[in-house]
């Protein structure tokens, strides 16, 4: 790896990161020796890339720092066309469409080294649209409802045909290849519940706001899945 595409390396760690990184993290996942990493810190805060922190405690990258699209690599780049196909052809309309957009905005800013890796990307999703099931209501509304920590009013049937009717509070939109799910807190069952997208009668953003944050409602979500893969396999252990 040339010093300047680990230097654009460093800052994307730094980005993705929650909490300060040490020069060890670094330096091991870049595969440098810790004296080359502090040297390369150096080198990025001379150049005023907001970074703080020291050797021992960890650096930080300051929010609101970004690196022009030009920056990005050509790994990148191909990672971001991949997700976006796949979202272009199994998303809903908005998402489908906000994919392509996303394409052509990338094919508008890179520079023309890169054009060919998304213009003739060799990265391609392969779908199966025989087995696709469409949506029976306008799935961004339950984005827009997680985005805003909303609820949403739903008339909804389930596997036997019977219809009933919910508020709940989604935080999360499962896409598996054939269907979606709408994961959300439910009122009536006071229990999460998992809700597929093409047996949505009818669907109506509320003004009210749940009061629980999406991040709480996901924690506890992914606990209880976890409490109920272990509930199985200890059942297939005592069987």
């Amino acid at each position: 790896m040339r010093r300047t595409e680990r230097l654009f390396q460093i800052i994307q760690v730094l980005r993705r990161a929650r909490r300060p990184v040490t020069g060890q993290h670094l330096a091991e996942e870049l595969e440098v020796s810790l004296r080359t990493l502090y040297r390369d810190m150096a080198e990025l805060i001379a150049q005023r890339v907001p970074i703080r922190g020291e050797a021992g405690t960890g650096y930080v990258l300051d929010s609101g720092y970004d690196l022009p699209p030009l920056m990005l690599t050509a790994d990148e780049l191909e990672a971001a066309v991949l997700g976006a196909k796949w979202v272009a052809a199994r998303g809903d309309d908005a998402l489908a469409r906000g994919a392509e957009d996303l394409i052509a905005k990338l094919s508008s800013v890179v520079p023309a080294e890169l054009e060919p890796v998304i213009v003739d990307a060799g990265v391609y999703p392969v779908t199966r649209f025989d087995n696709r099931v469409k949506d029976s209501f306008d799935v961004s509304l339950a984005r827009s409802a997680i985005r805003h920590q909303q609820k949403l009013h739903i008339e909804y049937t389930d596997e036997y045909g019977s219809v009933s009717s919910r508020t709940i509070w989604p935080f999360l939109i499962a896409y598996w290849e054939d269907v979606r799910m709408v994961c959300a807190w439910c009122e009536l069952r006071d229990d999460f519940r998992h809700f597929r997208t093409d047996r949505v009668i009818s669907a109506d953003l509320l003004e009210e706001r749940f009061r629980e944050r999406i991040a709480v409602l996901r924690a506890q979500w992914n606990a209880q899945r976890e409490a109920e893969r272990e509930r199985c396999t200890e059942a297939d252990r005592s069987a």
